[in-house]
């Protein structure tokens, strides 16, 4: 009798270090039948390549999901807490539960399968690295539809990053409902 194949998925967010949007993370598990090259960190790879990739594998994964925290649950229980939510989140709404989560990080989420933290898994495991553009892919989309409701901000050139052109826009603008003020630029600005 032959061992099943154990299903492992990659786990990795977008969006811990803005002050601007929802935490984003991805769960991927790969087809080891359909390759696909040129995975990794998505920081690393041009944008032209981070789309590519993202519907690649969107198209031949056995399975990709997404999850994320909110601006106030980000405010409400800390960035650490709502990217655990966001990476249970993501391993919960897989179409087949992993034997294993392979987490980029040195923690984990609580999951109801076995799972490791690799520190800068995205480089290291091509799992995690899918799940790190599906990802920022899906965070940056997002950021360019928050641009069209709140250009003022420059969100399509900074993702709500605490860049100088940001906090500029922040002072002139003041604070969007999608700022998370918990994040003590944005705290300093609003005077708590």
């Amino acid at each position: 009798m032959t061992q099943a194949m154990s299903l492992i998925c990659g786990v990795d967010e977008a969006g811990r270090g803005p002050l601007f949007g929802d935490v984003v993370a991805a769960a991927v598990i790969l087809d080891p039948n359909k390759p696909i090259a040129g995975l990794g960190d998505s920081k690393a790879l041009t944008e032209k390549t981070r789309e590519r990739l993202f519907d690649l594998i969107l198209r031949d994964a056995l399975s990709v999901s997404v999850g994320r925290a909110s601006v106030a649950e980000i405010d409400n229980i800390n960035i650490l807490q709502a990217t655990m939510l966001a990476m249970q989140r993501a391993v919960l709404g897989l179409s087949v539960m992993p034997d294993l989560a392979l987490i980029d990080g040195n923690r984990c989420p609580q999951l109801p399968c076995a799972s490791e933290a690799i520190v800068k898994g995205d480089a290291k495991e091509i799992c995690i690295g899918a799940a790190s553009i599906i990802a920022k892919v899906t965070r940056d989309r997002e950021m360019l539809g928050w641009h069209q409701q709140y250009p003022d901000y420059g969100l399509d050139k900074h993702k709500g990053y605490p860049t100088k052109a940001h906090m500029q826009a922040l002072e002139e603008h003041g604070v969007s409902p999608q700022h998370r003020r918990s994040f003590a630029p944005v705290r300093r600005l609003i005077g708590n």
